[in-house]
């Protein structure tokens, strides 16, 4: 597997990191054809929460860029309405010089995704939604502490913020130390823009019709995004398929990185 950095200058006024791989070499299956995948992270995190995904994803070539705002991209005062986080994604395609790809995305990357697919349908091949929103115009319960935040980015409010998302499964020690330092790589900006952004921003499926095939992964112990909304989410994408994974909870990708290799690498290849 070939893998390098590229640092992207986008056309919307900032330089993000995009890690670029190839998984099509060797594994001794015919990936004439296959789409590239772009990978978008969820808010407070960085590409770093790919890591355990990645690997798996074979047969495909892999773009996975920090967001803005996030990681080691730019981090401006501004830019941060979920409109503005789609152009981005567009943007990133565009100076990878990608014309079209699968989109994977995690958590609140799910909601940008489905943006960029009502803005961007031509760059969209489909769609891979994990824990991903169909609304989050209801401020989340710990909406307060982010808006309380100031720099520098306490490290023990960063694990502290971990607990808002149960884990059923055992996770890594290492990928939840990764994720407080993604925490702790933000400013308080930053915590407080990408939020804002979301929670203001009217829901992609009630703005425009996506039309990418459409595959969402959904945790059944969930205790941020109800059932019934992922139910609507899919019933607003013609053919979408909802997969509902028993007890797990919000953040899918975390809990479950192999389930999700398996289940987007065989939807994506029925697309074929």
């Amino acid at each position: 597997m070939e893998a390098d950095i590229r640092h992207l200058r986008l056309r919307t006024g900032i330089t993000v990191p995009c890690l670029v791989q190839d998984n099509r070499k060797d594994n001794g299956q015919d990936d004439a054809g296959a789409p590239p995948v772009l990978l978008l992270h969820a808010w407070g995190e960085s590409r770093k929460s790919f890591d355990r995904l990645i690997p798996l994803l074979t047969g495909f070539r892999i773009y996975a860029p920090d967001l803005r705002g996030q990681g080691e991209a730019d981090k401006p005062v501004g830019g941060y309405s979920l409109a503005e986080q789609a152009e981005d994604a567009a943007a990133i395609l565009d100076a990878l010089d990608v014309p079209r790809a699968a989109v994977v995305g995690s958590s609140s990357g799910g909601y940008v995704a489905q943006q960029l697919a009502v803005d961007h349908p031509e760059k969209v091949a489909a769609l891979v939604l994990v824990g991903s929103p169909f609304s989050l115009q209801k401020r989340p319960a710990f909406a307060d502490e982010v808006d309380a935040l100031t720099d520098p980015v306490d490290e023990a409010w960063v694990r502290d913020s971990l607990s808002w998302f149960p884990l059923l499964h055992d996770v890594p020690g290492w990928y939840m130390e990764d994720r407080v330092r993604d925490g702790v790589t933000m400013p308080a900006h930053a915590w407080k823009g990408i939020l804002n952004g979301l929670c203001e921003a009217v829901p992609p499926t009630e703005s425009g019709t996506i039309h990418a095939s459409t595959l969402i992964l959904y945790g059944a112990e969930d205790n941020l995004l109800p059932r019934s909304g992922q139910e609507i989410l899919a019933a607003r994408i013609p053919g979408a398929i909802l997969t509902v994974y028993p007890r797990v909870a919000h953040v899918v990708l975390w809990e479950c990185p192999e389930q999700v290799a398996a289940d987007t690498a065989a939807f994506l290849r029925s697309l074929r």
